[in-house]
């Protein structure tokens, strides 16, 4: 009998403890839990900086089922991601980060909604490990989302989860070089089925993702899903622009029928003048998120480059 064949997709970053661990618990769950199912794991490096494509090219020798992909620099995290889906050739591809705060051991339950028939099946974090300032911020963003998008992403989601082959087939037909997986998901996903789960701590004990990252990704998220913060910002300037007239005119009136006594409001004028520069400031900060969006995704750049694939040539079922 002819095993389904899932492909385990994972994308690295300076993981070199995590990958002789990962590969082991993946081999352990399809030797006692999948049995009736066959396997392929993938790695695909983001130009790490440490000892991390040594491990996995020690791991490529021993199992043949193994492969990697390395690419020829860094290329960020939702290009590598992005990419990295399209590697397999399973009926389902299995998303799963190279540290390890996701635990493989949800595959069971995630191929089990699966063969149910949910063609994207996600798993959602019971909680949020961040700081209190993180997570308010976090708040603001999916609030923001959902008021102004037609699409509701879901929280506290980071990729992981098992994507049928016919929602793969979806993100090849996708040209976008800087695309937003999460908003695709979100848009794309046809029938997603959500379970919940507990995060570990990571493996490094400290995150990649610093401020200015996570403010990135909310922008790119923010440009890439909705069009209504740009109308929000044209209706708030028509306004703002309204109010000022309307002020200028009663400052007007008022100067006309005292002129002697009227001060000269020298103060508020200042005030005003500024109010108004800090929102122009503002919304042009919004234009220009938009414009360099459009500007990544019509240069038509590559969205990776790869320097090297291991073991691709096998084809082979291997037992």
């Amino acid at each position: 009998m002819n095993k389904k064949l899932i492909s385990i997709v994972i994308p690295c970053y300076n993981e070199e403890k995590s990958i002789s661990e990962m590969y082991n618990r993946i081999k352990n769950i399809f030797k006692v839990q999948l049995v009736n199912y066959d396997y392929e794991i993938i790695f695909v490096d983001d130009y790490s900086s440490d000892n991390t494509r040594s491990e996995i090219e020690r791991v490529c020798v021993i199992d043949k089922r193994v492969k990697a992909i390395f690419n020829a620099k860094n290329f960020g995290f939702h290009r590598n991601v992005f990419s990295s889906l399209q590697y397999g050739n399973g009926v389902a591809t299995f998303l799963l980060f190279g540290d390890i705060q996701d635990p493989p051991e949800m595959l069971p339950k995630f191929v089990e909604c699966w063969e149910s028939g949910s063609k994207v099946v996600v798993g959602q974090r019971s909680k949020s490990n961040e700081s209190k300032i993180m997570s308010f911020f976090r708040f603001m963003y999916y609030k923001i989302i959902d008021w102004f998008s037609d699409s509701k992403q879901i929280d506290l989601f980071t990729g992981f989860g098992l994507y049928d082959q016919e929602f793969i087939n979806v993100l090849k037909s996708i040209e976008d070089v800087q695309p937003y997986f999460k908003a695709v998901v979100s848009e794309y996903g046809m029938d997603v089925e959500i379970v919940k789960y507990e995060q570990s701590a990571s493996q490094r004990g400290k995150s990649n993702f610093n401020f200015w990252k996570n403010y990135d990704f909310a922008m790119q998220g923010i440009t890439s899903s909705t069009k209504l913060l740009m109308r929000f910002a044209t209706f708030i300037g028509a306004l703002i622009g309204l109010l000022c007239l309307s002020f200028a005119i009663f400052v007007l009136i008022n100067k006309l029928l005292h002129w002697n006594t009227y001060p000269a409001g020298t103060a508020s004028v200042t005030i005003g003048i500024f109010f108004v520069g800090a929102v122009q400031l503002f919304f042009t900060g919004i234009l220009g998120e938009y414009i360099l969006s459009i500007n990544s995704r019509v240069t038509k750049k590559p969205r990776v480059v790869i320097e090297k694939k291991i073991n691709f040539e096998n084809r082979d079922k291997i037992d």
